[in-house]
Parts: structure tokens; C-alpha cells; sequence
């Protein structure tokens, strides 16, 4: 099989990895990739929003199969297009992809099919929202933009002020732009969060091992929120019992619902859940793999990902088994200096080897290029050394461990990735 990939980030360099494991696969090929990807599959300069382009590339290289990783073209229909053009694609729908695309959409789901997830209301006009929250007097509050935002469009309020604040950046400012045109207020959850990504086909449902993402850029959940910061597998406070209430009272009726709803969901479902006093509850779905949980989950995966992705496509999930390992999986990224704000690129980064890797981890390229043989920085997110062991304290210790032979002027890493999972390990 030939397969194109589309993306161009640490997920799509840990897809392009696993797929390559099996020896269905000849080649994959990337767009519009980057330079730790180039050292795996040959990267085409095609936009991840060029619809067009996409297929005319699918179609010029011959392709037997494509991989739509990011969620902007899923949500414009790029799984769509392709399938109308005859090429068997691995993705939701534009109608699917929804889930993510619309805040309003999702949370609508599930007060109609009785999923847990924080209680909310809807607007779309900000004194309606500001008087809202101000009425209901509880902080924090949490203030989501309704559309796709890069993984930013959630502020959490501590008082009535930020909320405020908030509010009018979002639907007045428009600082995530026609995202904010409508907003969704909700309840503040606690308890320890769990992301669970799942492969579904629209009828049978695959779960793959929990993971614990670390969002804040500083140490002790500190600084601003980013992509994620770093992940590790499994998550020690999702039991199995606790995975069976998910799969009973979340995965299963998120599932049938999209299909309910006439929009049946294929692809990899994640959600993001928060391990309630009152139990399990939903605080966001993605229609497509986290990253960089996918650096984490996919190192553990031992079906060949190739034949879970076709038994998605072709509704056939219920016919393979899909399983993973008992270990442990560590990723630490490595951001360039001022992440998520503004930063440098075009940094050398020293310590990775002609195939941009390093000895005793695998190296995950998320923001860089090549040029001239050397890797250069290229993002705010540039690597994501990821180990995988035994136990979780050897896999963070190997994680750990490599990132210290690789360094570029202004890095930045958290060094307490891991630290709440060994703590609940105890």
C-alpha cells in the first residue's frame, strides 16, 4: 500500500511511524510534512486547508489509501472529497467532525442523549453572557469559543471580572475570529483528567490506552496553556472500572447518538473526560487523534495500525482485535523559548543524529525543517521525545534522559512531566 498522510506535526511523524511497522505498507507519503517527517516519507509543499490539491496529489501519485490527521480540513469535508472521488480515506465527515468544529453542537449532543459533561448555556451576544455570569456567581467559570481555535479557544475565569474579560475578547474582539461568534458558559469540573482516544467505524467502538496530557508551559501546571506540554501512558487514575462506566454511560452513547443524529462518526474518537466526585464526565470531544497523546498511545499499539485504520473505513472493526501493550509510555516536548507566544524560528538544533533522531528514544518532529542537512526550528512545539518501558518511572527516566543530548538556543521543557501519575502510582 501507498498511503498519504496529511499534516504536518508531531501526530502525523507518530502515524507516519507506525504505519510504516507494517510490511502492507511500501511507502507513505506527507503533506505538507516537515523536516523530521522528510526523514520517513517523501513531503509534498500542498496545504492542509487545499482540498483540491490534495486530491490532485492522491490522484498523481497513485495512492491507495489517505490519512486526514488535522481537525481545520476535516471539519471543511477533506474526508468527503476524497471518498467523492473514489479514494478510500481514514477521517469523520464534515457533518461528523462537528463534534469538534461546534462546541454548541457537542454539548447539545449530549443534553439530548443524557451524556455527563458540566452543565452549560449557550449565547450569542455578550451582554447575555456577561449578565449570565454574573447572576450565577460561581468561578471559576469556563468560557468556550464555539468554533476550532488550535486548541486555545477555552479560558478558565477565576472571578466575575475575567470572566468578563473574556467574554468580550472572544465575541467583541474576536480573538479566535468567527469561532467566537457564539460561546458556550460552563461549570467548573474537578478531579483528575483523562484522555481516552478510540477508533470507531460508526457502529463498533475500540478504546486505546488512557493518557494524561500536561497543558500549562511551566512546571506545577503553571504559565499559560498550550498544545500540550508533554503525555504519558496509561493514565494510573483511569481503573478498569472506571474505563467500563466510560465505555457504558460516554464512548458507546456518543457513538449511537452520532448515528441518531444522522451523522455517524468514523474515525478516531478522543475524549477528553474529567474523573468527577459525581463520576465520569465529558469536558470536550476531538474528532481526530490528540496530540501529543497519539505519541504515547500509538508506541503501545500492537495490531498493525494500518489494519485497524482499513477495518474503520470499511466498517469491519467488530472483525480484528485490536490490543495493546502492558507498559508504560513517556513524551516530553521540547518548545522553543516564548511558547505559546511569540517565539523564533530557524534555530540549528544540535544533538539529533542525520535522521533527526537520538540514541535510547524515539524523536517525534513537530515544528522543524530541514535545509542544508540541518534541522532547524520551525514552531512553537519543535520535538516530542517519547520512551517507552516497562513501567512508567523508566519511561519517563529514558524520556528524560535523551532529551538532555539535544539542545537548540532559548529550548524549554517542563521537568515534571509525569510527576501527578507516579504520585497516584504510590
Amino acid at each position: 500500500m501507498k498511503i498519504l498522510m496529511v499534516g504536518s506535526g508531531g501526530r502525523e511523524h507518530a502515524l507516519i511511524k507506525k504505519l510504516l511497522e507494517s510490511d502492507r505498507v511500501d511507502s507513505v507519503i506527507c503533506a505538507p510534512g516537515n523536516g523530521g517527517i522528510a526523514c520517513d516519507a517523501e513531503c509534498f509543499p500542498v496545504n492542509v486547508m487545499d482540498i483540491d490539491g490534495m486530491i490532485a496529489l492522491a490522484q498523481e501519485q497513485a495512492v491507495d489509501f489517505v490519512f486526514v490527521a488535522p481537525d481545520d480540513p476535516l471539519a471543511a469535508g477533506m474526508v468527503d472529497a476524497f471518498e467523492a472521488k473514489g479514494i478510500k480515506a481514514f477521517g469523520p465527515s464534515a457533518l461528523a467532525a462537528r463534534i469538534e468544529s461546534s462546541k454548541v453542537f457537542s454539548k447539545n449532543l449530549m443534553k439530548k442523549y443524557n451524556i455527563p459533561t458540566a452543565a452549560y448555556e449557550v449565547f450569542s451576544d455578550s451582554q447575555s453572557a456577561i449578565n449570565y455570569i454574573e447572576s450565577s456567581g460561581k468561578f471559576p467559570v469556563v468560557i468556550k469559543a464555539d468554533g476550532l481555535a488550535l486548541g486555545k479557544g477555552v479560558i478558565i475565569a477565576e472571578n466575575f471580572d475575567a470572566a468578563k474579560d473574556a467574554v468580550k475578547s472572544i465575541m467583541e474582539d474576536k480573538v479566535f475570529g468567527a469561532s467566537g461568534n457564539n460561546i458556550v458558559v460552563e461549570e467548573f469540573l474537578t478531579g483528575p483528567e483523562v484522555s481516552v482516544l478510540a477508533f470507531t467505524d460508526g457502529k463498533t467502538l475500540a478504546p486505546m490506552v488512557s493518557s494524561m496530557d500536561h497543558k500549562r508551559a511551566l512546571d506545577g501546571d503553571k504559565g499559560l496553556n498550550t498544545g500540550g506540554m508533554g503525555t504519558v501512558a496509561p493514565n494510573p487514575y483511569y481503573t478498569k472500572e472506571i474505563a467500563q462506566v466510560c465505555m457504558d454511560t460516554i464512548f458507546m452513547p456518543t457513538v449511537k447518538a452520532m448515528c441518531s443524529e444522522g451523522c455517524p462518526f468514523k474515525g478516531c474518537l478522543y475524549f477528553g473526560l474529567m474523573l468527577t466526585p459525581d463520576g465520569p464526565k465529558v469536558i470536550e470531544y476531538n474528532s481526530r487523534f490528540g496530540d501529543p497523546e497519539t505519541q504515547v498511545v500509538l508506541p503501545l499499539l500492537e495490531t498493525p495500525l494500518v489494519d485497524v485504520v482499513e477495518a474503520v473505513a470499511d466498517e469491519t472493526l467488530d472483525k480484528i482485535d485490536v490490543v495493546f501493550s502492558d507498559d508504560s509510555c513517556a513524551c516530553v516536548i521540547i518548545a522553543s523559548g516564548g511558547y505559546p507566544g511569540s517565539y523564533a524560528k530557524g534555530i540549528e538544533i544540535k544533538g539529533l543524529d542525520e535522521n533527526g533522531a537520538v540514541d535510547g528514544a524515539t524523536v517525534y518532529h513537530a515544528g522543524t525543517k530541514l535545509s542544508d542537512g540541518k534541522f532547524l526550528t520551525n514552531g512553537g512545539r519543535v520535538l516530542g521525545v517519547t520512551a517507552r518501558a516497562e513501567t512508567l518511572p523508566e519511561a519517563l527516566e529514558k524520556a528524560y534522559s535523551a532529551t538532555e543530548k539535544i539542545y537548540f538556543e532559548g529550548s524549554h521543557k517542563r521537568t515534571d512531566i509525569g510527576k501527578k501519575a507516579l504520585d497516584a502510582l504510590k
